[in-house]
């Protein structure tokens, strides 16, 4: 009797574990595979209700300050003016799921990327920000620019004071690979020093110098002349980290009175009046994207 009991008993704790395995849900499902399923079905609508490519979405006002439109904080003011359309609605909501691959962004009624590939190079002058507005009020690369078939952007930026070549462009693919340090891409750059630059502070440009975000990679660094304004250098880097030819040269003792950037890749800074610029296309555009290892675009059909 004891042993039907305890059998029995045996039996409802065997059943109780059973039932304890499978909680309850809709139609018998598990409620973990609910809630994976509902994340699954939430992230694949984006900010006009449209289904994603799968591609990881990203917040709005972040889309406009990676395609270097403006800054996050910037951002937020241009969605809030009511000045942002996604897939032609206006979107007030700064982190709006946006799937870049498929949803059309535009501000002030111009389209984000996904126009004509447009690279531009641009011969910037001193006392010139980059950057689409400055608080301060000061002169924009923007304001020289003018008005464009497509939205630029830098491809990596120069101070105020820096002038010569600025690539701007709306192939993100061709701005990330040129910036990416691992492309290893030289930036060539003349830069006049204060007073004499020795054999030995030469060499440890060369060699590489400590920096507060790291030691800078070997770089090639010739002495061009020196006279009464300071010494003259041309100066290749492979990085492009903020202000980074200026922080060298103070590194070694120095400081850097004019800085102009020559060259980025194969692409170089000639004949081309200061303020102004000119699309690269054909040849110079072909030799600047396979420097940065970007694939050639494929040839459409000739027309007729």
């Amino acid at each position: 009797m004891s042993r039907a009991a305890g059998g029995s008993d045996h039996g409802a704790r065997r059943r109780g574990r059973a039932q304890g395995a499978r909680p309850s849900g809709p139609k018998g499902r598990h409620p973990a595979g609910e809630a994976r399923r509902a994340d699954r079905g939430a992230g694949t609508r984006g900010a006009a209700g449209q289904p994603t490519t799968g591609a990881s979405p990203k917040g709005l006002s972040r889309v406009l300050s990676r395609a270097g439109l403006c800054s996050r904080k910037e951002a937020e003011g241009l969605i809030a003016e009511r000045r942002v359309r996604v897939n032609g609605r206006v979107v007030r909501d700064a982190e709006a799921r946006i799937d870049e691959q498929r949803d059309v962004v535009q501000v002030d009624g111009r389209r984000l990327g996904r126009s004509r590939p447009l690279v531009i190079m641009f011969n910037k002058p001193a006392q010139c920000v980059t950057t689409l507005r400055d608080e301060r009020g000061r002169r924009t690369v923007y304001d020289l620019l003018g008005e464009l078939e497509s939205w630029v952007v830098p491809v990596g930026r120069l101070d105020r004071d820096t002038t010569g070549l600025l690539l701007l462009t709306n192939d993100t693919l061709l701005a990330d690979r040129i910036t990416d340090p691992r492309t290893h891409l030289p930036k060539t750059y003349l830069a006049l020093v204060r007073g004499l630059v020795s054999d030995q502070a030469l060499s440890r440009l060369r060699d590489g110098v400590e920096l507060e975000d790291g030691p800078t990679r070997p770089a090639d660094v010739q002495r061009l002349r020196t006279g009464r304004r300071g010494t003259l250098l041309r100066i290749v880097i492979t990085e492009g980290r903020n202000r980074q030819v200026r922080r060298m040269v103070a590194a070694i003792g120095s400081q850097v009175l004019h800085l102009r950037r020559l060259a980025v890749g194969p692409q170089r800074l000639s004949g081309l009046p200061r303020g102004s610029f000119r699309p690269i296309e054909g040849r110079e555009l072909s030799l600047l994207r396979a420097a940065a290892g970007v694939p050639a675009r494929p040839q459409g059909k000739p027309r007729r």
